[in-house]
């Protein structure tokens, strides 16, 4: 299958196939373009490394969302939550997004109040760069 935003082939595994489909909705119902969507963004901390599976970033190039994608058969559990946790440690995101592609959770993550706010539905792209704008306006 192809993946536009890394622009080339890439084999089509379930949990692939799930990533493809968020990728399509970001692009076309959220209106992300593809230039700033990355898969297989590497993180690291320390000696680790990881690989987030989609990163969106607004236009000054600060990461504004974080997709953890997993394969239809895959429990969308603490166990995925965790590991999303563990990466946005280092990115520090707004959004925060884990799917098997049947379950979906869709967060915002207020960092200074370690606190999350359950969404009914990912807001569009000009919709999250605009709240984390206001979250972050100068007083």
């Amino acid at each position: 299958m192809f993946d536009p935003v890394r622009k080339k082939e890439v084999p089509g595994t379930p949990e692939e196939e799930v990533r493809q489909a968020i990728i399509a909705y970001l692009h076309d119902v959220c209106k992300t373009h593809y230039h700033l969507m990355c898969c297989e963004y590497v993180l690291k901390a320390g000696r680790k490394t990881y690989r987030a599976d989609i990163v969106i970033f607004d236009k000054k190039g600060q990461p504004l969302l974080l997709a953890e994608c997993k394969a239809p058969s895959v429990p969308v559990d603490r166990s995925v939550f965790e590991q999303i946790m563990q990466y946005n440690k280092i990115l520090k995101v707004p959004y925060l997004l884990l799917t098997n592609g049947t379950d979906t959770f869709f967060c915002r993550y207020h960092h200074p109040q370690n606190r999350f706010e359950a969404l009914t539905q990912i807001p569009s792209y000009n919709q999250m760069v605009q709240n984390t704008t206001e979250t972050h306006a100068p007083l």
